[in-house]
């Protein structure tokens, strides 16, 4: 979350980036229920220093009827200290239910808009659009040629949404993993599995809405505990409640794990199959790192988030993201758009990663901070996070810019070793 003190200092700049981000808080609320506040905290501590006077006067009481003037006079102090405390406990809580929805600032350079049709190319992959002699199909249709998938049985026992993985399917996603993780090794991230449950607590530091109507999340009952949507959550509350030393900075970590979203709403032949489901496995990057380090950071795991689908061999462009499309511990985000010929009529870029500077927005929320040695004090870490390979969505490009006329589909070469073979064969009828 933001500073309090810095909100209070920069309101116009605060509500000018909900605007922008199109949050609605009520940000003027939080200034005078803080202003509230600090009346109460104050005469409250002034009624704790009288109470107390009245206590010590007490002993230097010259008679009977003195002494009982002092104790009442102490005991009303103290009721008067104790009913302002639970004014300011009350209004404490209103001000962090509002100061927990403000969204974190948006760099200087992300551009405005209301969602992704605002977001602004940056770049694109070595790899180009591919030109095809036939109709190229979608990968549903790829799917059933070659036996990969089956919706229908993921329906019947876990509802629509959910899917099994067959054959050459399920050699792709154990290869996206070895191969990516491998990658990441090199580039010095230690490599985590992580639990696909988090308390409630940690999902709410890292950002996410964890009940409610609006929650993406899937809760369990009569616990304090929530299926993960992705390892961001499990990795960021490793630290939680954690003061690091500066040299043990940066902290980069890959984890492996199932990815859990109830993607209420969502539609539409662009989603269909594999593009927005309710599980599937992920390998995210997550780093700590000093403020000053941040940025160059987000470029980093940008840069390798484009090494991976480079070395895939799959077209794709890079987007900055538009404010109003942002997540609210966001500063800044890099969408990487992979080219799905099978998406839309035609084929269209769709979103396969994400990286984010979440600057100590989070490290606020979940007490990370990091001390310099020989150094008083404390500072908050900056957080960031990157998609390195979704497997669904990079199962949906790899089928579809690698098919072939006949409907069998290449293994990319970086993926041959892992795999076992070239080509995927059909199996169905075509």
């Amino acid at each position: 979350m933001l500073d309090r003190k810095f909100i209070l200092e920069n309101i116009g700049l605060v509500e000018n980036n909900c605007r922008d981000r199109g949050v609605a808080v009520d940000v003027q609320k939080l200034v005078t229920l803080e202003q509230q506040r600090r009346k109460f905290q104050t005469e409250a501590e002034e009624a704790n220093r009288q109470a107390n006077a009245a206590s010590k006067a007490i002993g230097k009481a010259g008679n009977d009827q003195e002494r009982d003037l002092r104790k009442a006079e102490g005991r009303q102090l103290r009721e008067q200290k104790d009913a302002l405390h639970a004014e300011v406990e009350t209004l404490e809580k209103e001000i962090r239910e509002i100061h927990s929805r403000i969204p974190n600032l948006s760099h200087p350079s992300a551009p405005v808009g209301a969602d992704d049709t605002a977001n602004r190319e940056l770049k694109r992959g070595k790899t180009p659009l591919p030109s095809f002699n036939f109709t190229p199909r979608d990968h549903v249709q790829l799917g059933d040629i070659l036996e990969l998938f089956d919706f229908d049985a993921g329906g019947k026992v876990a509802g629509h949404g959910f899917y099994y993985l067959k054959n050459e399917a399920v050699l792709l996603e154990l290869a996206l993993q070895q191969f990516v993780i491998r990658m990441l090794i090199e580039e010095n991230f230690t490599p985590i599995i992580t639990p696909d449950l988090a308390k409630t607590e940690i999902l709410q530091g890292v950002g996410f809405i964890p009940r409610g109507p609006e929650t993406q999340i899937y809760s369990i009952a009569d616990s304090d505990l929530n299926l993960i949507a992705t390892a961001e959550i499990t990795l960021g509350g490793m630290y939680a409640d954690t003061i690091l030393q500066r040299d043990q900075l940066p902290i980069r970590m890959c984890g492996v794990s199932h990815c859990y979203r109830t993607e209420a709403g969502a539609a539409g032949r662009a989603s269909r199959g594999l593009y927005r489901v309710h599980q599937f496995t992920k390998v995210e990057m997550f780093a700590f790192t000093h403020p000053d380090d941040s940025e160059k950071m987000l470029d980093d795991f940008c840069d390798l988030e484009c090494k991976i689908f480079d070395a895939l061999g799959i077209p794709f462009r890079v987007v900055d993201t538009a404010t109003g499309d942002l997540g609210g511990p966001a500063y800044r985000k890099f969408d990487l758009e992979a080219w799905m010929p099978g998406r839309g009529e035609g084929g269209a870029f769709g979103e396969v990663t994400s990286t984010s500077n979440c600057t100590d927005y989070q490290a606020r929320r979940l007490g990370i901070r990091y001390k310099i040695k020989g150094e008083k004090g404390t500072h908050f870490v900056h957080t960031l996070n990157g998609t390195a390979v979704a497997i669904s969505r990079a199962l949906i490009a790899i089928l579809e810019n690698y098919q072939q006329s006949d409907g069998s589909v290449l293994v990319p070469e970086a993926l041959r070793t892992y795999v076992g073979s070239e080509v995927i064969a059909p199996r169905g009828q075509i």
